[in-house]
């Protein structure tokens, strides 16, 4: 039954509708978080060393992190893939190009696809940089996110990287959050506005939460 479910479009919408609700809900505790930084490097550092020890002492030290982590990246590959199945499915059905493009097509509609490759692309960079610190700038150092965010938005580059990534979340969640609404059946004539409207309003938020942090930094606000 699962099979035949995740074989047909409507399974394959389904399953993109349900994990990108599962990382919107991420976003937005994760931009709460973040916002933490303007409290001061002993508040951040405090919040993401409690992030490590939640559920103790019944689960032990990272454990709720780690589960979290498996739950993202499944959400990840799910979207990543029916996205990717569904995609390679509607060129089959149409193989010959339209003449005349939709016009009520948005931008955001047009550059769903590259939009999640900025993403997927964007997250590897992302841990590499303040989880791993592969690739991070200022001498990463362990148990001190404040200093290592500081570090990352004090150059040219990890702010162009991240500002461009949050445009394209912007963009992604403005149309996706609609789109799984009518996949999941909550869409009607009556709740269209209202859900275009929430889709502008979460995705305003969350660009701007997000935006704040390295602007915060440009701007000496936080230090």
């Amino acid at each position: 039954m699962a099979r035949t479910v995740w074989d047909s479009t409507v399974g394959k919408k389904t399953v993109m509708a349900v994990s990108g609700i599962v990382m919107l809900l991420y976003l937005v505790v994760h931009m709460i978080g973040n916002l933490k930084i303007f409290f001061g490097a002993g508040e951040f550092n405090h919040y993401a060393h409690w992030l490590r020890t939640v559920g103790e002492p019944f689960m032990h030290y990272e454990w709720t992190l780690w589960i979290i982590r498996v739950v993202l990246v499944a959400a990840v590959i799910a979207h990543a893939v029916s996205a990717y199945q569904l995609s390679r499915r509607d060129i089959r059905a149409r193989p010959n190009k339209y003449v005349h493009k939709k016009a009520r097509a948005s931008y955001a509609t047009r550059t769903m696809r590259w939009g999640g490759i900025i993403l997927a692309l964007f997250i590897v960079w992302h841990l590499l940089d303040l989880t791993t610190g592969t690739v991070h700038s200022g001498g990463f150092e362990s148990g001190k996110p404040y200093q290592n965010v500081v570090d990352t938005f004090s150059t040219w580059y990890g702010n162009t990287i991240y500002i461009v990534a949050v445009l394209a979340v912007g963009l992604h969640i403005r149309h996706g959050f609609w789109s799984a609404a009518q996949t999941l059946g909550v869409g009607s004539r009556t709740r269209d506005r209202a859900l275009k409207t929430t889709a502008n309003a979460l995705a305003l938020l969350l660009t701007a939460g997000f935006l704040a942090v390295p602007v915060g930094v440009m701007t000496g606000v936080v230090s």
